[in-house]
């Protein structure tokens, strides 16, 4: 377990939006920050980071919370790793008490598979770096490649024996069980036919150099293994198998360490292999990731559009079938990003350029070949199709379909008025093209519309517009003064109900100095009132405890010892204004007054008007009560219960100022 001492450090130390900021692309809005989404598919920014509040609200998602709360949604760790992560980022001392058996017996199964993966990782770089056999032929080999010492040893680089069942025997050694070993893909398991019990064990990347592959925030999800002798029927590249915490659809290798980079840069280079990516690092250009030898996917994509709107994808000089490569690259344009081509001299690729050459050379050839993807692909094909008029036709139809690609009708017609001039065929043709390779697209858009047509048609004699829950509403106004402003002391016009000389009951102000947190509590007490949201109720208590208990309340504290659920609905109390908040008035000399100036009416106001919504929703039982009564039944006492809340509910709207019908 982690002492307290060290959870309330890590609290005060970590940043929001620092944290963030690694996984996120932020840009400042007013005294927030917005970005893309992590957690869905969106061109539309609508996630918001508060620096002031310490949280977080995702409205494309619906999630929320704290600094802990994303790493768990994020990164899908636990609380403790989420601690320790935090810990680890600001170089805080963890204290942590020995953990039982029973404690270690209840880690989860992806626990235990990251556990494994990880001491995979420390056991290779051990093996290449303390003995003799790795040191000669693994460490010899990434010498050879031009790698440093402190090079290897960042991107925690190892070798496998080759050995059959070397590491697996040492992990089973360790405590390791034969299970996570098995579905990480370390260890390949076979059954004996000679002895059913005891199967049989090897090493999956057995004779290999090692490259561990990690997740966006520094975990070891698998391993890229290269092998080193002429075995022809041994692939010379060889990857973990896809796994609960593997995925190679969904990361790119070297993310990790370009992140930074990349958002800072504002722009990342990807290239197909592991020493590609290593060597540009190593070199000084840090913004590189690769796709690990694998088709590009859009979840892949995604992850580098959340850092960067812009790619510059880099090929070898000499790269076979270029023109299929460009292909893929649809896809990147699908997400509404921008991509540049850069292609190295013949007999060149990223490794070796980066290797043969300073940093200064290598960032001025990138800076004067990078071409933009459309223009690049538009002069690579018509210098293919030459004069072959079938060949030409076949580069119109693959350049427009890459333009049909691009979400951005300013860009496609951009596009189409540049190809046009490059390949010398009117932008007529071009734009005809482009809509008979949409036509499928546009049918299928007339076909939802018409269903949606059909759908209004049912309904539309129904009311426009979703009805409003009202106490839903006004419960939730509640919570989120006692969160902004429950300690607070205001003055607040009570309103004390009395008989006056003539019998009748009117409501007298009196003036009384008091914490937000108290007038609230008190008035909703005296009126017995409870929330009726569930949820709402659950946090009213705990926030009333919190602010009676604490002096120095403060929210992002408060979030922190919620449940996860309880912690996403404050977020969302607390940021739901920020995301249409409007900023900068004051530079068109407009003022508008800040709602922290007219707390006491705003409390006010909310109460009352959940007052007069019971009282309602009172008299509407009653009336419906009298209306089932038998005919025979008296219904007077009902029925001067009712004048009484009418009278109840005139008072209350008088003091709201407002007319009743």
């Amino acid at each position: 377990m982690i002492s307290k001492t060290t959870i309330d450090q890590v609290y005060e130390t970590a940043r929001l939006e620092e944290v963030i900021g690694d996984f996120v692309q932020l840009k400042k809005s007013g005294s927030n920050f917005k970005g893309l989404s992590p957690f869905t598919d969106e061109r539309t920014p609508s996630f918001m980071v508060s620096p002031v509040k310490q949280i977080w609200k995702d409205f494309s998602s619906g999630k929320g919370g704290n600094v802990v709360a994303f790493l768990m949604e994020h990164e899908h760790f636990t609380y403790p790793e989420a601690i320790k992560y935090l810990a680890k980022k600001y170089n805080i001392e963890v204290e942590e008490t020995e953990q039982s058996n029973e404690e270690k017996e209840q880690a989860n199964e992806l626990e235990s598979m990251y556990l494994v993966s990880e001491y995979a990782s420390s056991y290779f770089q051990d093996i290449l770096w303390k003995t003799e056999l790795g040191k000669a032929i693994g460490l010899s080999y990434f010498k050879e490649r031009g790698f440093t010492e402190d090079i290897i040893q960042k991107f925690g680089l190892g070798y496998c024996l080759d050995q059959w069942d070397g590491f697996t025997m040492d992990a089973l050694d360790k405590g390791y069980q034969l299970d996570y070993l098995e579905k990480t893909g370390l260890t390949i398991v076979k059954e004996d036919s000679n002895n059913p019990n005891s199967p049989k064990k090897f090493d999956r990347f057995k004779g290999r150099v090692m490259f561990p592959i990690h997740s966006l925030s520094g975990r070891v999800l698998g391993f890229g293994g290269r092998i080193l002798t002429n075995d022809k029927k041994a692939a010379k590249y060889l990857n973990s198998p896809e796994s609960e915490i593997y995925h190679k659809s969904k990361v790119l290798y070297g993310i990790y360490y370009a992140k930074q980079a990349i958002a800072k840069e504002d722009n990342c280079y990807l290239v197909e292999g592991y020493t590609d990516v290593i060597q540009f690092y190593q070199r000084g250009i840090h913004n590189v990731v690769s796709s690990s030898g694998t088709a590009l996917t859009p979840e892949q994509i995604r992850l580098v559009n959340r850092l960067t709107k812009n790619i510059t994808v880099l090929f070898d000089g000499d790269a076979a079938g270029l023109r299929a490569s460009l292909r893929g690259i649809d896809l990147i344009l699908e997400q509404g990003m921008n991509v540049r081509i850069c292609t190295f001299p013949e007999g060149e690729d990223p490794d070796s350029f980066a290797k043969n050459n300073e940093l200064e050379d290598v960032e001025q050839y990138l800076k004067d070949n990078s071409k933009d993807f459309i223009r690049f692909k538009a002069s690579l094909l018509v210098k293919e199709a030459s004069d072959d008029p079938i060949k030409r036709a076949d580069t119109v139809r693959d350049i427009v379909n890459s333009i049909s690609k691009i979400p951005d009708r300013i860009k496609k017609e951009i596009y189409v008025q540049e190809c046009a001039q490059i390949m010398n065929i009117s932008e007529g043709v071009l734009f005809s093209t482009l809509a008979q390779i949409g036509k499928r697209d546009q049918a299928d858009a007339i076909k939802k519309e018409k269903q949606e047509q059909k759908a209004f048609d049912v309904v539309r004699s129904e009311p426009v517009g979703e009805k409003v829950d009202v106490q839903y509403e006004l419960e939730r106004k509640i919570i989120e003064s006692l969160l902004l402003y429950g300690n607070r002391k205001e003055e607040f016009e009570d309103l004390v109900l009395k008989e006056n000389e003539s019998g009748d009951l009117v409501l007298e102000p009196e003036s009384l100095e008091i914490k937000v947190y108290e007038k609230v509590y008190l008035d909703l007490q005296e009126d017995e009132i409870e929330l009726a949201n569930p949820t709402f109720r659950d946090v009213y208590y705990k926030l009333i405890a919190a602010l009676n208990e604490n002096e120095d309340f403060k929210v992002s504290d408060f979030i922190a010892v919620l449940e996860q659920e309880l912690g996403n609905e404050v977020s969302s109390i607390l940021m739901e204004e920020e995301r249409y908040s409007l900023h900068n008035w004051e530079r068109k000399d407009i003022y508008p007054k800040e709602k922290g100036s007219v707390i006491a009416q705003l409390v006010s106001e909310t109460i009352l008007t959940l007052r007069c919504f019971l009282i309602k929703k009172r008299m509407q039982a009653l009336q419906n009560e009298t209306e089932d009564a038998k005919e025979d039944k008296d219904n007077k006492e009902i029925l001067e219960e009712i004048m009484n809340y009418l009278q109840l509910n005139k008072l209350l709207n008088q003091k709201l100022n407002r007319v009743l019908s």
